[in-house]
């Protein structure tokens, strides 16, 4: 059997060392260098090749690179495929991080003092204890609920929204449609970290943003297609909104004239929230290499009906 990297080559590289290092019994090709097609067992990839039980007719399990799945076509996939979505600790402990920075710029007005000092102006702000601010995570998987458990040391009041029912310790939970508007009446800084399937595409749009308080900040690190843009900026533009950090967009990168590069009240990185970090990585698909060889369930294994 041999296992194949489909994704960056300069981290390829470094799965390849991991791999070298801790089962050197498996050869590891990086695209386009497949080896021979019909002993490839094992593919990781960002976008999959065309045809792939096609090229590779002994395919056993399809990893995805990224923590989404959103970025290839399931019905594309058999439905026989295994899909394992990466669940590893790196990518988690990033976006703990980045969601955390940006809750705590917002909380501690950041943005406003980046505005002032642009315009040489010293004006300060009424600082308010974390227990005074409402945070709410649209998202309660793996990612969402680790951010809260951070965002619960702080002291901040957390509210967090499912499709269904869920219990995090400190946290008011919210489930379904019906109950969305309550959760957001409630939220002074919203983070959405949702998976995006037919029912979340286009979710953070003017409805929803008219349901947050006058002067709501938003922090967007779910998926890119989330985000209506022309919503948002009309939110930004009316006050509605006081300001938006944006990590994921839908295309990207976004066009050079598009208004999020210039907005004064839009903080935009290029989907840099959270990496797959190789060594992490490479344990999780070692693990759910060894756990499908014993014939144990995979871990992150996507469930198709769900789209996650």
């Amino acid at each position: 059997m041999s296992f194949l990297y489909k994704a960056d080559p300069v981290r390829g590289m470094e799965w390849a060392r991991l791999f070298a290092a801790k089962a050197p019994d498996v050869p590891f090709h990086i695209w386009p260098d497949i080896g021979q097609a019909d002993r490839v067992r094992y593919l990781a990839a960002w976008v999959p090749p065309p045809d792939v039980t096609g090229q590779f007719p002994n395919l056993e399990i399809f990893f995805s690179t990224g923590a989404g799945i959103d970025q290839f076509d399931l019905a594309a996939l058999p439905p026989e495929l295994p899909v394992v979505r990466m669940a590893e600790p790196g990518i988690v402990a990033g976006m703990v991080e980045y969601a955390t920075m940006a809750v705590l710029a917002f909380h501690r007005d950041l943005p406003a003092y980046i505005r002032q000092q642009r315009e040489g102006r010293w004006a300060a702000h009424r600082v308010y204890p974390a227990s005074k601010r409402r945070v709410g995570v649209l998202g309660l998987g793996v990612l969402g609920c680790a951010v809260l458990g951070q965002l619960r040391t702080l002291g901040f009041q957390l509210s967090g929204w499912s499709r269904t029912r869920r219990q995090v310790d400190g946290v008011t939970c919210y489930a379904g449609q019906e109950e969305l508007p309550a959760m957001l009446t409630n939220t002074d800084i919203l983070v959405c970290l949702l998976p995006l399937t037919p029912e979340t595409r286009g979710i953070l749009n003017s409805t929803l943003f008219q349901h947050l308080p006058r002067g709501a900040s938003l922090v967007h690190v779910g998926r890119g297609a989330h985000l209506d843009h022309p919503a948002l900026l009309d939110a930004l533009e009316t006050g509605w909104l006081s300001g938006a950090v944006v990590d994921v967009t839908d295309p990207e990168p976004l066009p050079p004239d598009h208004p999020f590069w210039a907005h004064p009240k839009i903080l935009l990185t290029p989907h840099i929230a959270s990496m797959t970090q190789p060594e992490t990585a490479v344990e999780q698909v070692l693990a759910n290499i060894r756990r499908h060889e014993a014939g144990e369930p995979l871990i992150g294994l996507v469930d198709r009906s769900r789209g996650y």
